[in-house]
């Protein structure tokens, strides 16, 4: 006799329990891909733009700035689409996740391989790729960030989902790092849409947090303003931070390149490992900041990243040409500091969203004021200081002292100094406080 029982619903994720490695695996791995992408888009991109197509860097600079608050001024709607594709079911998500997946390999094919030339065209091009290619791309990451949000858990719970999701983002990171330096944007661009794949497939086989037992309409069940997420003082507080220490950690990634070139005087192989070094490191980190989490709360251990972040820069600040050595262990211990902004943001967030009483409701909201943030803090590194330091006579490949000096104090001393004051209001908003409601985790 047939048996005609119909195959069990995964079953939604029990926030009580500790999360398997394998559950882990198949939620972070997504986060490759999208890293994966990330660091051609932000670094890699405008170098390629400047050095080999030719473009000017104040135009490489401006565009750069047009695009990204363009995409990041979506970033509040595209939070809100994703609140409504959680309402329907999880297909839903999955099988938008893979149209963006899609959008985004097609995009990024296009910037590398651009099918014009001049540097108006190229210019037209560079915007309307990256356009594209941006708005796929952050659809697919606040899906993907909702998706661990709504798994909940307690706060060294939420950090080791988003170390699973940042430690995946990492390897990404490296991976494109050394392909892109030492085997060009073709190889680059075959093995991110293999990792583009393999993550969208492993998606299907993760935790899933809970769906409605049936479909909702295409609609929000309520009408909330879009900038309901902030109307909420915590948000804000926990926002302001995380805004300036992100414009802190951007600067120096923007500039990286034209540093380790034009600065330490760095061959090419050099600066691969400098990369490599920087991202394995914070990879290897995320284990140590749990523990630090674990014994010292949330807010505690961001504040003592951000700290061990301003003594590297400032010791990088000080190195000249041929000091690559020097400049490798920076990498490495600017790397371990990096494991704490990629890990405890993001926990700080959930858990804030959790105790707003929005988890489940309007995830995707607060994720979409939340990189737009990500975005401005990039928009406003590349926008304001390629301009800048061409303004104060540094082109690439300049060997004039003055203007390598003035690369320096951009590359180096100004993120310690936005460090510092993020420290400061991580220290005065959130840890301070003697009003509990104004903390995150209080």
């Amino acid at each position: 006799m047939t048996d005609l029982t119909p195959m069990p619903r995964a079953r939604p994720w029990d926030a009580s329990q500790v999360l398997p490695w394998r559950a882990g695996l198949a939620y972070g791995l997504l986060g490759l891909p999208l890293a994966f992408a990330a660091l051609p888009l932000y670094v890699v991109l405008p170098h390629y733009y400047a050095s080999d197509l030719g473009l000017p860097l104040a135009t490489v600079g401006a565009l750069l700035l047009l695009v990204r608050l363009l995409d990041a001024g979506a970033d509040p709607l595209l939070g809100r689409l994703s609140d409504l594709l959680y309402r329907r079911s999880v297909h839903a998500v999955l099988w938008l996740a893979g149209a963006s997946a899609l959008l985004l390999g097609g995009g990024m094919a296009g910037l590398f391989f651009p099918l014009v030339q001049g540097t108006a065209a190229l210019a037209g091009w560079m915007v309307a790729g990256l356009l594209f290619t941006c708005l796929a791309h952050s659809l697919l990451v606040i899906a993907h960030q909702a998706w661990g949000v709504r798994l909940g858990g307690n706060a060294v719970q939420r950090s080791r989902i988003v170390a699973w999701r940042e430690g995946a983002g990492l390897i990404g990171v490296v991976t494109a790092s050394a392909l892109s330096v030492a085997w060009g944007a073709g190889t680059m661009l075959g093995v991110f849409a293999l990792a583009l794949l393999a993550g969208w497939l492993a998606l299907w086989q993760a935790p899933r947090p809970p769906f409605a037992s049936t479909p909702c309409e295409w609609r929000a069940p309520r009408k909330l303003p879009l900038w309901q997420p902030l109307a909420q003082a915590p948000f804000r507080r926990l926002l302001a931070v995380f805004l300036c220490n992100g414009i802190a950690s951007a600067i120096p990634a923007a500039l990286m390149l034209f540093f380790a070139q034009d600065r330490l005087l760095a061959s090419p192989p050099q600066i691969a490992l400098f990369l490599v070094l920087y991202f394995v490191s914070g990879a290897l980190s995320m284990p140590g900041w749990l523990r630090v989490v674990r014994r010292f709360g949330l807010e505690r251990a961001w504040l003592a990243g951000m700290l061990l972040a301003v003594a590297c820069f400032g010791w990088a600040a000080a190195l000249q040409g041929g000091q690559v050595a020097a400049f490798a262990v920076v990498c490495v211990l600017s790397g371990a500091a990096l494991g704490a902004d990629l890990a405890v943001p993001g926990a700080l967030l959930a858990l804030l969203i959790e105790r707003q009483g929005a988890q489940g409701a309007q995830d995707g909201a607060y994720l979409g004021w939340w990189n737009l943030a990500t975005k401005l803090n990039l928009a406003l590194a590349a926008g304001a200081t390629l301009p800048l330091l061409q303004w104060l006579g540094y082109v690439p490949g300049s060997q004039d002292a003055l203007a390598l000096q003035h690369l320096a104090w951009m590359y180096a001393l100004l993120p310690c100094a936005l460090k510092l004051m993020a420290a400061w209001l991580l220290h005065r908003l959130l840890i301070a406080s003697k009003n509990p409601t104004q903390g995150v985790t209080s």
